[in-house]
């Protein structure tokens, strides 16, 4: 079933739809009723109950009245009191329009009802006077016809016997003094059936100084005159009093209201029955009575109230404990199409505070909500709290105008103004835009804190209740979370402390943060920061040699090591798919380049970089950590004048802020780069092999390690058949026929072109299983001459892998192990021979340790001593060459580079291999035409000196 919106089932009432209601229309006036000049709805009776809601207290109220009022029990006198706008006035309206009897009773909606369970078949017409407090002044009489009259007793005379009651009071209405209870005993009795209602009473008793005499009488002969009505009302069967005391502060007015309050509560207590006020359940069906001609079909309103009764239910840790109760969905129901959260923050919120009158002040605001609502064509299922369309200058007016000073700018700038972050936010992020997470979220957070202050023990809303006042059945959840953390981080006005948010018109300390955040430097503190938090974030390490964060190419080592080295870019060589591609660039240089001196082991280097479009936020999230963290420190140690308060907000930002960017870091480093070389025309030509890794795993090492094997990028298992390749491909060509097992494996640390191998443990494991058959190579361990030492192939193990160890071409090792057996048989037979007898011939069978055969002296092979072998089987003898000499001559403006590289491919070469000798010699002519000053030529002698030069000379020639 689909959320159709709210104004496609309910109908608002015509001055609500319009927006041609007043204010003041919502006020009830008893006295313009009294006088026959109130509006319409409050005027004519029959009007007047078909939008009343008859609450539980004025229902007991109104039976009350009538069982008094047909002289069947009742009370005598009632006290409303309540606070403001409480309903009180509408009260005595009701008892009014009863009273009076200007309509029958089955014509006013909900009477019937009542007067059945009274047990009246017949309520008498009654008298009615109306004394209202605030209309009435105790220096200035009151004129009927030629009639002056001055007191409150001779008001109730006049009202209700005309000249006839006011001649009974007429001398202690001139005299000023209280007529006594008799006589108004007498006067109630004569005109019962009768109700007196008096609004606003403490208002006329305030205005009288002790002490001090009016024409209304003294402030003593007013109270002593209310104290004679109450006892004249319980003498009299038939006669009622419903008067209205004010509870709030506001209403009492000052220490004269008080004193006359705390003294005619005093006498009410005697005999009066207090009134049940409106309850917040209750206050939801007047609402819509009064500001909704037609609220829905039953069957339409429950089927949206179910789908939100559902959805709570369905995500009932995201929610209110309340909201799973089958119960909040008959409030859902009974408060359609306004959702129960906007009246229970306006009744338990905003009505605590003195301006607001509790459903007057209800009405008054959701009229203009509603108006704008529907004029700007809402589509919400509900009107809720995320609802409030406060950029309406009107609504924006209607609700600042119950708060203190300094809103305005709050809702304008934070909240839901033209030019607020969270309308920029919403127009800035799709996902937020589409629901509009951002205004239903701070329009729920204002309407659920605004009115609290710094004086609650538990300021602010929870998180679950923005939730419950934003979020529509349908709607991701987690979307508003997401929201309400960036408004937390974002917004100047906006306070949380653990799941509580608020709205103050004082400003957090983000202001703070964003001017210390414009001053923090990236080299000498922000990259620092990165570096060390990228570093916790690696996790442990199995297989890398080494990792190195943000290192400079001089400072990673070029060596082959227990494994690879793991590299991670700085933020400034970002990865991007679609940019200029920095990250290439800067692995490069460090691939290519050890500071100023050649690489030698390319091959053992990964690398990790970060994504480009992530880098920008990454930075300003490590700057938003330190400018918290600065002021967390600064307000401990004294340098930084700020309270508990905004200690703890400093805290919790930092510590948010802490978490953002370890979340963010690992977001960002997510593209894993390997480098190849595929060779184009001969040549060999780099290329960048390029994969994004899991975001979401705990250690990211692990995570970089499972990728590497999956891409095959690192070889953590290798079978001897890829070995066989790689030696076929590369070296046994051209005649080349064996080759060094070491230079095999130094080689794929070097060149991009061979695997890259976990580390040498792998290349010997793949050795131990390829000599263990016949299919891949021979070993040996070493050679003399033309002999092979160790000679392995088919069977058995590698010894090594030294400088000696050598890796045979699989059809020359089978021909040299078949020619061992032949030598082995022929020695056999020999020895046979020699000794007279006759063996039987050995079949060819496996070689083993130094080349013997069942301990035979194998005869000798002719093969290379080291390096690689031209030419097959048998080979003849060769000249063995036993000295090397070489010269060179380096360019002085790059001989640091090329010695370096001279030492790393020929010098390096020499002393690998054990037995061999070498001597390095260095020369150095230099030739001034003008001479040499003394200056140089003591710097050179010394230097030459401390270098251990065996001779340095200047010459004259």
């Amino acid at each position: 079933m689909s959320l159709k919106p709210w104004k496609e089932i309910a109908r608002p009432h015509k001055d609500v739809l319009e927006g041609t209601f007043k204010q003041a229309e919502f006020a009830a006036d008893i006295t313009q009723v009294a006088t026959g000049t109130a509006q319409e709805e409050y005027q004519d009776a029959e009007k007047f109950f078909a939008r009343t809601y008859i609450t539980e207290g004025m229902r007991l109220l109104l039976i009350s009245v009538a069982q008094r009022l047909a002289g069947k029990g009742g009370d005598p006198v009632v006290q409303l009191q309540t606070a403001f706008g409480g309903g009180k006035t509408h009260t005595m309206l009701a008892v009014y329009h009863l009273a009076a009897r200007k309509a029958s009773t089955d014509k006013l909606m909900g009477i019937p009802p009542i007067l059945d369970e009274a047990g009246i078949h017949e309520l008498p017409h009654a008298r009615v006077a109306v004394i209202d407090g605030i209309k009435l002044s105790p220096s200035q009489a009151s004129q009927y016809g030629p009639q002056k009259v001055n007191t409150l007793w001779g008001e109730l005379a006049w009202q209700l016997l005309g000249e006839d009651g006011y001649a009974m009071v007429v001398e202690s209405d001139r005299t000023g003094t209280s007529p006594g209870k008799e006589v108004l005993k007498q006067l109630l009795e004569k005109a019962s059936p009768c109700v007196v209602l008096i609004d606003e009473l403490v208002a006329f008793i305030r205005q009288l100084e002790l002490g001090k005499s009016y024409p209304a009488g003294t402030y003593d002969s007013n109270i002593s005159f209310i104290q004679a009505l109450t006892e004249a009302l319980k003498a009299v069967p038939n006669a009622i009093l419903l008067a209205s005391l004010p509870e709030s502060e506001l209403e009492v007015g000052g220490t004269m209201g008080q004193q006359a309050l705390n003294t005619l509560e005093k006498y009410f207590a005697r005999v009066e029955s207090v009134w049940k006020p409106v309850g917040t359940e209750e206050a939801f069906e007047i609402v819509r009575r009064r500001l909704f001609d037609h609220p829905g079909d039953r069957a339409e309103v429950e089927g949206i109230c179910r789908q939100f009764s559902d959805f709570y239910r369905q995500h009932a840790v995201k929610f209110p404990t309340e909201t799973q109760s089958n119960e909040y969905f008959e409030r859902l129901c009974r408060s359609y199409p306004i959702h129960p959260e906007v009246f229970d923050r306006l009744y338990e919120d905003w009505s605590t505070l003195d301006k607001f009158q509790r459903t007057r002040g209800v009405l008054q605001f959701m009229a203009i909500v509603i108006h704008r609502l529907w004029v700007s064509e809402n589509r919400d299922a509900l009107i809720m709290p995320g609802s409030l369309p406060l950029e309406d200058s009107n609504v924006r007016h209607k609700s600042i105008h119950y708060l203190p000073q300094g809103w305005e700018p709050v809702i304008e700038r934070e909240v839901d103004g033209a030019r607020s972050a969270t309308l920029d936010l919403d127009s800035r992020v799709a996902l937020f835009g589409g629901v509009q997470a951002a205004r239903r979220t701070a329009r729920t957070v204002f309407l659920g804190s605004a009115p609290s202050n710094s004086n609650q023990t538990a300021r602010g809303t929870k998180q679950e209740r923005i939730l419950l006042g934003a979020v529509q059945p349908g709607q991701p959840v987690g979307i508003f979370e997401d929201v309400l953390k960036r408004l937390r981080d974002r917004l100047h006005y906006l306070y949380s402390e653990q799941d509580r948010f608020w709205f103050d018109t004082k400003p957090n300390l983000r202001r703070e943060m964003e001017s210390r955040k414009q001053n923090i430097d990236e080299n000498d503190a922000l990259v620092p920061l990165l570096r060390d938090r990228t570093n916790r974030l690696m996790g442990r390490n199995h297989h890398f040699a080494g990792i190195h964060v943000f290192t400079p190419s001089g400072d990673v080592p070029d060596d082959y090591g227990n494994g690879p080295r793991l590299v991670v870019l700085p933020t400034q060589a970002a990865f991007s798919r679609t940019e200029a591609n920095l990250a290439c660039k800067f692995a490069e240089e460090i691939l290519r380049n050890r500071g100023e001196q050649p690489r030698q082991k390319q091959n053992r280097l990964i690398f990790l970089a970060a994504d480009f479009d992530a880098v920008s936020r990454l930075k300003d999230q490590g700057r938003t950590f330190l400018a918290w963290k600065s002021i967390v420190d600064d307000i401990e140690n004294g340098s930084l004048n700020q309270d508990m308060a905004h200690l703890r907000q400093a805290k919790q930002s930092r510590d948010t802020a802490e978490a953002s960017l370890s979340q963010l870091i690992r977001e960002t480093y997510k593209w894993l780069m390997a480098p190849v070389e595929e060779f184009v025309r001969g040549k060999p030509v780099l290329e960048w092999e390029v994969v994004q890794i899991s975001t979401t795993t705990s250690n990211l090492v692990e995570t970089i390690e499972s990728k590497l094997r999956e891409e095959e990028w690192l070889i953590y298992e290798w079978s001897p058949i890829f070995l066989r390749n790689v030696l076929t491909q590369w070296y046994f060509k051209d005649g080349v026929v064996e080759i060094s097992a070491l230079k095999v494996w130094q080689d794929s640390c070097h060149y991009l072109y061979l695997p890259r191998l976990v580390n040498d443990s792998v290349f010997k494991n793949a050795l131990n299983q390829g000599v263990a058959s016949e299919d891949f190579f021979g070993y040996a361990a070493g050679k003399e001459g033309d002999k092979y030492l160790g000679f392995t192939f088919g069977h058995g193990s590698v010894g090594g892998m030294d400088t000696e160890a050598l890796l045979i071409e699989r059809e020359v090792a089978s021909a040299y192990r078949e020619h061992l057996d032949a030598e082995a048989v022929q020695r056999a037979k020999d020895q046979a021979e020699r000794d007279g007898e006759k063996l039987p011939v050995p079949a060819a069978g496996p070689m083993g340790g130094d080349g013997d055969a069942q301990g035979w002296t194998s005869a000798p092979i002719d093969a290379a001593q080291s390096g690689a072998t031209s030419g097959s089987y048998p080979a003849a003898p060769s000249t063995v060459k036993k000295h090397f000499y070489g010269t060179v001559d380096l360019d002085p403006l790059k001989a640091k580079m090329d010695f370096a590289r001279l030492v790393d491919e020929v010098v390096e070469n020499f002393t690998l291999r054990s037995g061999i000798e070498v001597n390095i010699s260095v020369e150095i002519e230099a030739v001034s035409p003008g001479g040499f000053d003394e200056v140089l030529q003591r710097t050179i002698k010394e230097n030459c000196s401390v270098l251990k030069f065996s001779s340095s000379e200047f010459e004259e020639e």
